[in-house]
C-alpha cells in the first residue's frame, strides 16, 4: 500500500466513523414507541409501587454520568403529573435486570402505562417535552406512534 493510498484509508475510516457517531448521538434521548411486556414493581425491585396513571422506570449504574440528571428531570416530571411515579432501579448489582430488559446504556428509561405494560423506551438521557408528550399520549390512550411521528423517526 501506497503512503497515498493509506492516507486516503485513514481520511475515509475518519469520515465513516465521524458520520455513525452523528447517526448514534442524534438517536439519544429519543423517545421510541414500544408494546412490551408488563412489569411489576416485584419484578425489579422496587420498593415504591407504580403510578395509577403511568411510571417513568428508570435504569441506572453507580459510574453513570447522565444518570443523575436524567433522575432529577424525571423525578421533576413525576411530580407535576397526578398518578405518575419515577423509579429508579440501580443496574450495578443487577446484571439479570440488565439482561431481561434488554438495557445497553445506562440511562435507560421505560415509560409504562397504568397497567404496568412498556408503552416507551428512551435510550440515554430524555428531553421534558418529549418526556410529557409521551405521557399525555398514555395517559389520553392515544397512540404514541402518531403523537411521537414524524419528529422522532
Amino acid at each position: 500500500m501506497t503512503p497515498l493510498e493509506a492516507i486516503g484509508l485513514l481520511f475515509a475510516l475518519l469520515a465513516a466513523t465521524t458520520v455513525l457517531g452523528l447517526v448514534w448521538r442524534a438517536r439519544q434521548g429519543r423517545v421510541a414507541p414500544v408494546s412490551g411486556d408488563v412489569i411489576t414493581p416485584a419484578e425489579v425491585a422496587a420498593t415504591v409501587a407504580f403510578g395509577p396513571a403511568a411510571t417513568l422506570l428508570q435504569f441506572s449504574t453507580e459510574l453513570c454520568a447522565r444518570c443523575p440528571g436524567t433522575r432529577r428531570l424525571l423525578g421533576a416530571v413525576a411530580a407535576q403529573r397526578p398518578g405518575v411515579v419515577h423509579v429508579e432501579v440501580d443496574l450495578t448489582h443487577r446484571p439479570d435486570l440488565a439482561n431481561r430488559y434488554a438495557v445497553l446504556q445506562t440511562p435507560t428509561t421505560l415509560i409504562l402505562d397504568e397497567s404496568g405494560r412498556v408503552r416507551a423506551r428512551v435510550g440515554g438521557a430524555p428531553t421534558r417535552a418529549d418526556i410529557g408528550a409521551t405521557l399525555d399520549a398514555i395517559t389520553q390512550n392515544t397512540t404514541l406512534s402518531t403523537t411521537l411521528g414524524s419528529s422522532h423517526v
